[in-house]
C-alpha cells in the first residue's frame, strides 16, 4: 500500500487534486484509516490515475472521466467518447481560427487607414423570421417612409402583434445605387398568422448569415459603414450574397434626433468557394 506522498509522487497528480478525485469519487483511495484519515491507495491505482491524466490532457471533464472509466476495457464505447472529443477540439480550433483571421485583419487595416477599429464589423446569422412585407419602386432612398405608412394603413385593423425580437428593416434590391426609382422592401417581425393585403405580404424569411455594422448618429454615415462592411468581407475570405438591408434598432419613428439613430447595416455573405 502506498501513504499519499508516495501515490502523489509516481502518479505525478497533486495531494490536492488526490483528495480532491476522492471527494467526487473518481480516485477513491484502497484504504482510509478512520482514526487518523490517512489515505492508502494501491499500486494497480497507479495505470487508473494514468488515464485520468490522459484524458484531461485531452480536455475531458473530470464528470466525463469518470463515465469513461466505467467503460475504458471497451474499446468501442472508449472509442466513441474520443470521436466526439476530437469533434469538439476540432470545432474550437475553427473557431480560435476564426478569431484570429479578425484579429490579424484589423491589425492590417488599422495599420493601413487607421480607422479599422471606427465600425466593429460581426459575423451573426439572423435567424428566421416571420414578417409583414411591402415591396414598391419608389421616387427615392429617402422616401422610404411612403412604404411605412402603406403598411400601418393596410394593418390598421389586424392587430399586428410584434415578434419577441421585433426587428424592423429596409431592404435595398437593386443591384446599386440609384439616384430615383429604387426598389425597397420593408420588413417588420410578427407573431401570428394573418392575410395579405392589397400591398402588405406576410411571409417566412429563411435565416441568413450576415456581417454587420451597428452604429449611431445620422444615415449620412452608411456610406463609410458599408465601406467598413466591404473592408471586412474581402479581408476576410467572404463574398457577398444577396441584398444589403438595414435594421432600425433606433429609426426616426422613435427620435426626431439624427444623432440618437441606430442603425445596423447588413450584407448577406457567404464563404469563398
Amino acid at each position: 500500500m502506498l501513504k499519499i506522498g508516495d501515490f502523489s509522487k509516481l502518479s505525478r497528480i497533486s495531494i490536492r487534486m488526490l483528495r480532491h478525485y476522492d471527494e467526487i469519487g473518481l480516485l477513491v483511495p484502497r484504504n482510509t484509516d478512520h482514526f487518523t484519515s490517512y489515505r492508502y491507495y494501491s499500486e494497480d491505482q497507479l495505470p487508473v490515475a494514468g488515464r485520468i491524466t490522459a484524458l484531461k490532457e485531452m480536455g475531458f471533464s473530470l464528470a466525463t472521466i469518470g463515465e469513461i472509466l466505467k467503460s475504458y476495457d471497451d474499446p468501442k464505447e472508449l472509442a466513441r467518447f474520443l470521436e466526439v472529443k476530437k469533434s469538439e477540439v476540432q470545432a474550437e480550433m475553427e473557431e480560435t481560427g476564426r478569431r484570429l483571421l479578425l484579429l490579424e485583419t484589423a491589425i492590417k487595416r488599422l495599420g493601413k487607414d487607421g480607422t479599422a477599429m471606427n465600425y466593429n464589423v460581426t459575423l451573426k446569422t439572423l435567424p428566421e423570421r416571420y414578417v409583414a412585407s411591402v415591396r414598391k419602386v419608389i421616387p427615392a432612398y429617402n422616401k422610404e417612409g411612403i412604404l411605412w405608412n402603406i403598411l400601418m394603413t393596410e394593418t390598421a385593423d389586424k392587430n399586428l402583434q410584434p415578434a419577441e425580437n421585433c426587428l424592423s428593416l429596409a431592404v435595398f434590391h437593386d443591384e446599386g445605387y440609384k439616384e430615383s426609382g429604387v426598389d425597397v422592401e420593408i420588413q417588420t417581425a410578427v407573431k401570428g398568422t394573418y392575410e395579405n393585403t392589397e400591398h402588405v405580404v406576410f411571409k417566412t424569411v429563411p435565416p441568413v448569415e450576415i456581417a454587420s455594422a451597428t452604429y449611431k448618429g445620422s444615415y449620412d454615415q452608411i456610406t463609410e459603414v458599408n465601406h467598413a462592411v466591404a473592408n471586412w468581407v474581402n479581408d476576410n475570405s467572404y463574398e457577398f450574397n444577396g441584398a444589403m438591408f438595414c435594421i432600425y434598432h433606433v429609426s426616426p419613428a422613435q427620435t426626431q434626433d439624427p444623432e440618437e439613430l441606430v442603425t445596423e447595416v447588413c450584407y448577406p455573405i457567404k464563404k469563398k468557394s
